[in-house]
């Protein structure tokens, strides 16, 4: 992840479009809530916004939109493993709206950043994404969580049982020669 992030902050085109949003305060706040394992959502909602930008400017896509809204399209500020801030309903239905709502706050949006913000969840939400932009961001932040869990469940993985299997195997091949 860390070798993702430093290529990512090596893309000056890329950085100066989200930079305004990434020096605010506010989303600086992301980098204190766990997403997917180990994974903050700060660096969660940059490889987001990173990957689908670099899908949408190859694709003559409006590109600039996708970058602002990956990179706030999970501002949410909690920890949404927890019941906290009386908040109603499940995670995935309602942290969409919760991230367009602080988004507005802090950022004026087009059409397209608001529709990829609040349909990000698709299908989870009911309706889906009106751009092609925001289909693109569904897609590419199943993407990300998954390849994200993944990662995470193999640096586990590997440290307790492939290493374990690996000092019997030795253990094995010593005892047999």
């Amino acid at each position: 992840m860390e070798d993702l992030i430093l290529k990512i902050y090596k893309d000056k085109e890329f950085i100066s479009i989200i930079e305004n949003i990434i020096n605010n305060e506010t989303v600086q706040k992301m980098k204190n809530f766990r997403q997917h394992y180990n994974v903050s959502c700060f660096e969660h909602c940059l490889c987001v916004s990173y990957y689908s930008y670099l899908i949408c400017k190859k694709l003559k896509l409006d590109y600039k939109s996708v970058a602002r809204a990956g990179m706030l399209h999970d501002l949410f500020l909690y920890n949404w493993r927890k019941r906290e801030n009386n908040r109603k309903g499940l995670h995935a239905f309602t942290h969409p709206k919760t991230a367009l709502d602080n988004s507005l706050k802090l950022f004026d949006l087009n059409k397209k950043e608001k529709d990829i913000i609040l349909k990000h969840m698709w299908p989870v939400t009911i309706m889906p994404p009106k751009y092609l932009e925001s289909l693109i961001i569904t897609f590419v932040d199943k993407h990300c969580a998954m390849q994200e869990t993944f990662n995470s469940i193999f640096k586990i993985w590997s440290k307790k049982t492939l290493f374990r299997y690996a000092y019997v195997f030795l253990c094995l091949l010593i005892i047999k020669f």
